[in-house]
């Protein structure tokens, strides 16, 4: 074994656990007054699931040396869409709000989507590093890329999840740029990004109206913009130094999802533009952190996995952040650490594991 872990790093982590605990505890208030949900209930996935059970895969990635992750790169992948695709599967899969992204087991259920983010990167940085100077090749580099994209697509837009496909894009684009590819390689795949998104805009009705309200936040009030409107309306209201703990009213009657995907607005409404900006600066130093490990990998598959990590936490982290200031679509992404989501929570701290084991062996 190495050197100690990274401490800088976990103590962000830790400190972003503390903050997320903080806000989610006064978030939930919402929907216990409103829904008249059991606080137990809502603890129990996020805290005993996501938390504790968290902290514990953390623990055990921390030891496993990172070439393990390597060496049955293609077999995880490969497992993490096998079970991306039993959300498909009658009797296993869940429905919620017109989408099918969950795995229901008894009382347990859990978001497959998130092994697939984790696999994608995995095999993507495997492979990548073992090409070395062959990525600025495209039948070594970007074809690759664009093959291992499109399967993990074609599996998450069905669902629909096209806020996770976005995220595992911009999590492989980052790996692509950081593995040495052409840039004209890497406008190219940006292109044919956009010319995707504008035909999943014709063919798919809800990727259009969340463009067009993100277009114009005043259309439809009282439906596709309510929720970017509540949270707008949230944020303004925190001025400053916002309400105080537990004392944000759109929570309560206004906001649609004050634990999921909202609870930045209820985070900005209590603690204003100051509070705010110490969960931005959190998710920066997180990133800041991370990529200084990255760039003293032992190795590049090191580097390139813990670039990938880094890169699906923040980039999922401020599209949340950027969709509820309006300066983003919405996507239904939650915010890493702090939002409701016992699979996110779990398998984020795994994926922080193998970072501090790469800390370990850093140069």
């Amino acid at each position: 074994m190495g050197k100690s872990i990274d401490k800088t790093f976990l103590w962000i982590v830790v400190f972003l656990l503390m903050m997320g605990i903080f806000i989610f505890s006064s978030a939930s208030l919402g929907l216990i007054a409103r829904d008249g949900i059991k606080f137990s209930g809502i603890a129990t996935n996020q805290i005993l699931f996501g938390i504790l059970f968290g902290v514990i895969a953390m623990a055990i990635t921390s030891k496993i040396n990172y070439k393990f992750w390597k060496r049955y790169s293609f077999y995880i992948f490969f497992a993490s869409i096998i079970i991306t695709l039993l959300v498909f599967v009658p009797g296993i899969g869940y429905e919620h709000g017109g989408a099918i992204r969950w795995i229901k087991l008894g009382p347990l259920s859990f978001q497959p989507a998130e092994l697939l983010k984790l696999g994608f990167v995995i095999y993507l940085s495997a492979w990548l590093s073992a090409a070395k100077d062959k990525v600025s090749q495209f039948r070594y580099g970007p074809l690759p890329f664009l093959i291992m994209l499109g399967l993990a697509g074609l599996i998450l837009i069905n669902q629909p999840d096209t806020g996770t496909f976005a995220v595992i894009m911009a999590s492989g684009l980052a790996i692509l740029i950081a593995s040495g590819a052409k840039w004209k390689h890497i406008f190219g795949i940006i292109g044919i990004a956009i010319v995707g998104l504008i035909l999943l805009a014709i063919f798919k009705p809800y990727v259009k109206d969340r463009l067009m309200t993100f277009l114009d936040p005043t259309n439809d009030p009282q439906g596709s913009s309510y929720q970017i409107r509540q949270s707008l309306i949230a944020i303004g209201s925190g001025e400053t130094f916002g309400r105080g703990f537990g004392q944000s009213i759109q929570k309560f009657k206004y906001l649609p999802e004050p634990v999921g995907d909202s609870i930045f607005a209820v985070a900005a409404e209590e603690f204003g533009f100051a509070g705010s900006m110490v969960i931005i600066a959190a998710f920066l130093a997180f990133a800041i952190r991370g990529l200084k490990i990255s760039a003293n990998a032992p190795d590049g598959f090191g580097g390139l996995i813990t670039v990938g990590i880094v890169i699906l936490v923040v980039s999922q982290s401020f599209t949340n952040i950027a969709s509820m200031l309006g300066v983003f679509p919405l996507t239904g992404l939650p915010l890493l650490f702090i939002s409701q989501g016992g699979t996110a929570m779990l398998v984020t701290l795994a994926e922080i594991g193998i970072i501090l084991n790469i800390s370990r062996y850093t140069r």
